[in-house]
C-alpha cells in the first residue's frame, strides 16, 4: 500500500501523519478548509472528519465552476459553505484589460484568495503537482511578499511548506497531504468508499476553473468544447474588454476582435513572457 511505507526509521502511515498534523495545529476555533470538489480538497475534508478536528468547509464561487462540481458538492457535501463574491470572471476581464494567464492570476485572487484571513486554512497543495518536486523544506514558512508576485492559497510549487505564514493576509496556511502522491490520494478515498466527482470518469485530470490556463492550452481547449456557453461568454467579455480600452484612449494594436484574444490565450506557442510582461504593464499602469 502506497499510504503505509517501510522507511529506514520503520513503517510510516501517511494517514496517521496527516491526522497528527492536523490535531498538532487545531486552533480553539476550528480549521478553515478550502474545498474545491476535487480529490485533494476531499481527502483534507475527511482526514479533519478522522482527526476529529472543529472544521467549516468553504467553497468560493467562481462563476465559471463546473456544473457537475456544483451538483457534486451540493448533493455529498451540503455542509460545504458556499462563499458568494461581489465581482464575476467576466467583470474582473473587463476591469483589468486583460485575459488571466499563467502568470498573472487575478481571478484567483479576488474569486478565490478572500476567505480565511485570521484563521488557520487548511488545503490539498503537494509536492507532486509541481513541476520541481523539491521536498527538501522546513516545517514553518513566514512567507516574502514582493509587487510582482504574491503566493496563492492553491498554488502547488516547490517552494510550498508544511506550515505556512502569510503576513499580507493575516493568516495561516496547512498543507498536511504535502508530501502525499496522486496515487496516495486515490488509494485514501477507494479504501474508504468515498464518491470522487464524475468529471475524473470523463476526461479531467485535474478540476478548478472552466478556461483555467494553469490547466493548459489544450485542456482549455477540451473545456470549451464541452462547455460552449463558456466560450461564449469569455468572447463576450473579451468584446468589452476591448471596447473600454479603446473608450480608455489605450487598444490594444495587436487584438482587433475577441476572437484574436482568444487565439492568443488558447496558442501556449504564441504566448510569449514579453507579451504577458506587456500586459502586466498595462494592467499596473491602470491600477495606478
Amino acid at each position: 500500500m502506497a499510504l503505509v511505507e517501510e522507511t529506514l526509521f520503520g513503517t510510516q502511515d501517511k494517514v496517521q501523519i496527516a491526522i497528527q498534523r492536523l490535531k498538532a495545529f487545531e486552533p480553539p476555533e476550528g480549521y478553515y478548509v478550502a474545498f474545491s470538489g476535487g480529490k485533494d480538497s476531499q481527502t483534507i475534508y475527511h482526514l479533519c472528519k478522522e482527526a476529529g478536528v472543529k472544521f467549516d468547509a468553504h467553497y468560493s464561487h467562481t462563476t465559471v465552476d463546473p456544473p457537475e462540481v456544483i451538483y457534486f458538492m451540493r448533493q455529498r457535501y451540503p455542509d460545504v459553505i458556499v462563499d458568494y463574491h461581489d465581482t464575476t470572471m467576466w467583470k474582473l476581464i473587463v476591469k483589468k484589460g486583460m485575459p488571466p494567464t499563467r502568470m498573472v492570476r487575478y481571478c484567483c485572487d479576488e474569486l478565490k484568495e478572500g476567505g480565511g484571513r485570521g484563521r488557520i486554512a487548511v488545503t490539498g497543495v503537494r509536492w507532486e503537482e509541481s513541476s520541481k518536486r523539491k521536498h527538501n523544506r522546513g516545517l514553518l514558512e513566514l512567507n516574502n511578499y514582493t509587487r510582482n508576485y504574491v503566493r496563492l492559497m492553491n498554488d502547488n510549487d516547490e517552494a510550498r511548506r508544511m506550515f505556512e505564514t502569510c503576513v499580507m493576509k493575516s493568516m495561516h496556511t496547512l498543507n498536511p497531504i504535502i508530501d502525499w502522491t496522486e496515487e496516495d490520494v486515490w488509494e485514501y478515498l477507494n479504501s474508504r468508499n468515498i464518491p470522487h466527482c464524475c468529471l475524473y470518469d470523463e476526461g479531467f485530470t485535474r478540476i478548478g476553473c472552466i478556461g483555467c490556463p494553469l490547466a493548459g492550452a489544450a485542456q482549455m481547449r477540451f473545456e470549451f468544447a464541452r462547455y460552449p456557453k463558456y466560450k461564449k461568454a469569455y468572447l463576450n467579455a473579451f468584446q468589452k474588454m476591448l471596447e473600454a480600452r479603446e473608450g480608455n484612449g489605450k487598444p490594444y494594436h495587436k487584438w482587433k476582435t475577441a476572437e484574436d484574444v482568444m487565439a492568443w490565450w488558447l496558442d501556449e506557442s504564441k504566448r510569449t513572457k514579453e507579451d504577458e510582461d506587456q500586459l502586466t504593464f498595462f494592467l499596473d499602469e491602470d491600477a495606478a
